[in-house]
């Protein structure tokens, strides 16, 4: 972030920062030339204009394009997302780690349903009166997207290394409690970064949105670490140790949806929150890139669900979108559990164990 107000927001900066954003690299890899003493402004000059105006011609294009397709992806994953939710909120009996999955379809649900409208309000250039409100909608279900993710790895963990108190001791609502206050500081957060910076209905001020982009990024490296020890450990609970655990269709889906979100997710995580911090200006491109990757995150969980549960699928059986979200979140290994609900066989076992 900047050091000052006065040097790094005043007019010319706020222009600087418009430019990097908002206009094309050319084809050497530089921003175009806007100062009025380069020959790149020379109205005398028409060629120079002819090329100026092309070039603005294909960013406009290119902008155009990569908006497209994150709509096109955006409600494909709002299908998927949609489906999820259906199927977990209605027709399945929920868990502990069902829960996660519903509360992040959820938020995924939502940040594609705000992407849409802000990407077509882009290209369409619509009443752009809400425009603003959007980036906060679009950050409060990122926030919580992520914690969720890390919420289910490292619930994950602390089933298989303490297993005994996780079964026996946990909580009964834990994971619904979690939720909710992932859903909360998620949105309080958003609120205060949308008003401290001037999203809503406020003036920019700089000290505080400064001050609320710093516990926005200190939250989000916390939350990442917390996602990536849980990870590691529970990888090397799986590959090593004298009592490995065996694997599961659920340790698949973890382990796909971590890498997914790590390579698509994290991305504009790091573009919108860290890279202010170090004074790093990339061009209007790279964050379109980062944000349609930010879309196939989104859209992937569901494939992933249904892609891990038709593994190995009997052909004789009638392949249901239910079945195979139950069969995503199985376990138990297929020689134990067959084709048995998500982590029926375990509960089981704790259950009598506890009892005893």
């Amino acid at each position: 972030m900047p050091d000052s107000p006065t040097e790094s927001y005043g007019p010319d900066r706020e222009y600087h920062v418009f430019l990097s954003l908002f206009l094309c690299r050319n084809t050497s890899g530089k921003f175009l030339s806007m100062s009025p003493t380069t020959q790149a402004w020379s109205i005398n000059n028409t060629v120079v204009k002819e090329n100026y105006y092309t070039e603005i011609l294909s960013c406009i294009t290119t902008f155009n394009t990569l908006n497209f397709l994150i709509v096109i992806i955006s409600v494909v994953g709002m299908a998927g997302n949609a489906t999820v939710l259906w199927l977990l909120g209605f027709h399945m009996h929920r868990n502990a780690f069902s829960v996660y999955v519903l509360n992040l379809a959820g938020a995924d649900f939502l940040y594609l349903c705000a992407q849409t409208v802000y990407s077509l309000e882009c290209v369409l250039q619509f009443d752009n009166s809400y425009f603003y409100f959007l980036l906060t909608i679009l950050m409060f279900n990122y926030l919580a997207g992520f914690c969720m993710i890390a919420a289910i790895s490292t619930e994950r963990c602390l089933s298989v290394t303490w297993p005994i108190w996780y079964h026996c001791q946990r909580p009964r609502h834990t994971s619904a409690t979690v939720c909710a206050l992932f859903w909360a500081f998620s949105l309080l957060l958003s609120l205060l970064l949308g008003q401290g910076c001037g999203f809503l209905f406020s003036k920019f001020d700089y000290s505080f949105c400064r001050y609320c982009n710093f516990i926005a990024t200190a939250f989000l490296i916390v939350i990442f670490m917390v996602l990536f020890v849980s990870s590691l450990a529970l990888l090397a609970k799986i590959i090593c140790g004298s009592h490995r655990i065996p694997v599961t269709r659920f340790y698949v889906t973890i382990a796909l949806t971590v890498l997914v979100f790590i390579f698509f997710g994290l991305p504009i995580g790091i573009c919108v929150f860290l890279l202010p911090w170090i004074h790093m200006m990339l061009s209007s491109f790279f964050y379109e890139m980062v944000t349609l990757l930010s879309c196939v995150n989104s859209c992937a969980n569901p494939i992933i669900y249904f892609f891990v549960g038709s593994i190995r699928h009997h052909r004789l059986q009638r392949q249901t979108l239910k079945l195979l979200l139950q069969r995503a979140m199985q376990d138990t290994p297929e020689e134990e559990g067959g084709e048995r609900g998500p982590s029926q066989k375990s509960e089981d076992l704790e259950v009598v164990r506890c009892s005893s």
